[in-house]
C-alpha cells in the first residue's frame, strides 16, 4: 500500500473516475488539487470535495499547480499530450492512471478484460459466474464503478473492464488473466493512427508473467500478433474452428477442451444472441473454467445473463417489424457485428460524433442487408459518402425523426436497428441517453401504420 500522506497530488479530469480519486487521496493524508477544463458550473458534483478540502482548478489547467506536484492522477478521459502533463513528466513527476494507482492498493487477483468490442459484456458475464460460484467478486474499471473504488474492500476477485485510455498510464499493472477480444479501428480521434491504438491495448500484457493467463480470440489476427511477445500462458477461443485446447464455437455447442478433457455446451440455452455475443460468452468462461469452477456453475450463469442496456436490445415488435437499440455500438466494428446477426432489409440508423474510423467495414456489410440508411449527427455528411450505392441513404435532423421515418420505410419482416457507429457527444450527453430516447420515441409509435401517417 502507497503512502500518500502530505504529497501534493494533482488530480486531473473531474468526471466520476477523477472524484472518486480526489476522494481517494484525500482519505490518505494528501493536498489534492482536482483539475478540470470545464468550468465550475458544470461540474455541481465536485462541491462536497471542494467543501473537504480540495483545491479547485476548473476552467482550464493551471500550470503553477502541477508544477509543485509530488504526482499527477490522470482519469481515463485525459490525454496524456496536454502541455502541462507533458512538462510535468519531462521534470521526472510521475504521471499515473487510475487503474494503476488502485492496483498497487489491492490484493485480489484480478481479470481485466479490453478489446474494441464485447468489453462490458464480457465483464458483466464474469462478474456473474464468479458471484454464482459464491466468491465475493468487484465488477467495474471502465463499465461503470471505477476500480480505485474497490480499495475500500476485501474482495476474492476483481473483474475489470479496461480501455485503452486506462492503459495508457499504467506501470506495474498486471492482471492475473487479461482478455483481448477483438480489435478494429476506434478511437482515431484521440489516437494518431491504428498502430498507437494497438500500442495502448499492448500494455495489457506489459507485466503478465509466466503464471498469468491471456485468453485471446483466435481468430482475429491482430490480436494474436499483439499478445505474440507476451511471455503469459494464452489460451484461445474460436467461433470459426475446432480447437484441440481452449473454447471453439462447434455448430451450436461451445466446446472446451483442455488437457485431456472435454465439454459441450448448447448455445441454445444461451439467452444472448448472436455469433459475437458467442464469442463473449466463450471468453467469460475460460478463466473460472481454468480457476476450477464447476462447469454446471458457469454454465447456469452464462445463460441466465439478459444483456446489457443498449447493446442489440430487441425494443418492440410492431407490424412485423422488430426495432433493436443498439446505441452503445459507438464504432464501426460493433455495427458490423450487430448486422450480422439480422437477416435483410435492415433500415439502420447511424451517425453522431465521428470518431475517424473506417467505414469501409460498413459499408461492405451494409451491402444487400440494409435496405434504407438514415443518418444523423455530425458524421452523416461523411458516412453519406462512404456508404453510397450501398443503400438509399436518408438524412434526419434528429432521432426522433429518423424514428418516425424509419417507421414509414420498414416493412413487414424487416428490422430498424439503431447502431451509430459513432459518440453519441453532438447530440447527447451519453450513448445511454441517446438510447432512452430510442426506446421512448419507439413504444410511443401508434399500433397501425395508418395511425402514424
Amino acid at each position: 500500500m502507497a503512502g500518500y500522506g502530505g504529497q501534493r497530488v494533482v488530480v486531473v479530469g473531474a468526471g466520476r473516475t477523477g472524484r472518486s480519486l480526489a476522494d481517494f487521496f484525500l482519505r490518505r493524508g494528501a493536498r489534492v488539487i482536482l483539475s478540470d477544463s470545464r468550468a465550475a458550473a458544470q461540474l455541481p458534483d465536485c462541491a462536497s470535495l471542494v467543501a473537504q478540502g480540495v483545491v479547485a482548478d476548473f476552467g482550464g489547467h493551471s500550470p503553477h499547480l502541477f508544477a509543485s506536484a509530488d504526482l499527477v492522477a490522470v482519469s481515463p478521459g485525459v490525454t496524456l499530450t496536454l502541455p502541462v502533463i507533458e512538462a510535468v513528466r519531462y521534470r521526472g513527476v510521475p504521471v499515473l492512471g487510475e487503474i494503476e494507482i488502485a492496483f498497487r492498493e489491492l490484493q485480489a487477483p484480478l481479470v481485466g478484460i479490453t478489446g474494441t468490442n464485447g468489453k462490458s459484456t464480457t465483464t458483466c458475464l464474469l462478474g456473474e459466474v464468479f458471484r454464482a460460484w459464491g466468491r465475493k467478486t468487484f465488477v467495474g474499471g471502465n463499465l461503470g464503478t471505477p476500480l480505485i473504488e474497490a480499495v475500500e474492500e476485501d474482495w476474492e476477485w476483481l473483474i475489470a473492464e479496461i480501455s485503452s485510455f486506462q492503459l495508457e498510464a499504467v506501470e506495474s499493472f498486471r492482471p492475473r488473466y487479461g482478455l483481448l477480444l477483438n480489435l478494429s479501428p476506434d478511437h482515431l480521434d484521440r489516437y494518431p493512427d491504428m498502430d498507437a491504438y494497438l500500442a495502448a491495448k499492448q500494455r495489457l500484457f506489459a507485466n503478465m508473467t509466466e503464471s498469468d493467463v491471456a485468453v485471446l480470440n483466435g481468430d482475429d489476427p491482430q490480436v494474436l500478433s499483439l499478445a505474440g511477445d507476451a511471455v503469459c500462458r494464452k489460451v484461445l477461443f474460436s467461433s470459426s474452428r475446432s480447437l484441440p485446447q481452449g473454447m471453439s464455437l462447434e455448430g451450436e455447442h461451445l466446446v472446451w477442451r483442455w488437457r485431456g478433457t472435454e465439454r459441450r455446451f448448447n448455445g441454445a440455452e444461451l439467452r444472448l444472441c448472436g455469433r459475437h455475443n458467442r464469442e463473449n460468452v466463450m471468453a467469460a468462461m475460460i478463466p473460472p473454467l481454468l480457476e476450477g469452477c464447476p462447469p454446471i456453475t458457469v454454465w447456469s450463469a452464462v445463460c441466465a445473463f439478459g444483456g446489457l442496456d443498449h447493446r442489440m436490445v430487441r425494443v418492440r415488435e410492431l407490424d412485423g417489424v422488430a426495432w433493436y437499440d443498439d446505441s452503445k455500438a459507438t464504432n464501426v466494428g460493433s455495427v458490423v457485428r450487430s448486422l450480422d446477426g439480422l437477416a435483410a432489409p435492415v433500415t439502420l440508423i447511424a451517425g453522431g460524433r465521428d470518431k475517424g474510423g473506417d467505414y469501409a467495414p460498413l459499408a461492405k456489410a451494409a451491402e444487400g442487408k440494409v435496405a434504407h440508411l438514415i443518418l444523423i449527427g455530425e458524421a452523416a455528411e461523411r458516412m453519406s459518402r462512404a456508404l453510397a450505392g450501398r443503400a438509399v441513404i436518408h438524412r434526419s435532423l434528429s432521432l426522433e425523426q429518423a424514428v418516425r421515418l424509419a417507421r414509414q420505410l420498414t416493412p413487414a419482416g424487416g428490422s430498424v436497428l439503431l447502431s451509430p457507429a459513432c459518440s453519441s457527444f453532438d447530440m447527447f450527453r451519453s450513448y445511454g441517453e441517446r438510447g432512452e430516447l430510442f426506446i421512448r420515441q419507439v413504444q410511443q409509435l401508434p399500433e397501425s401504420a395508418e395511425e402514424a401517417t
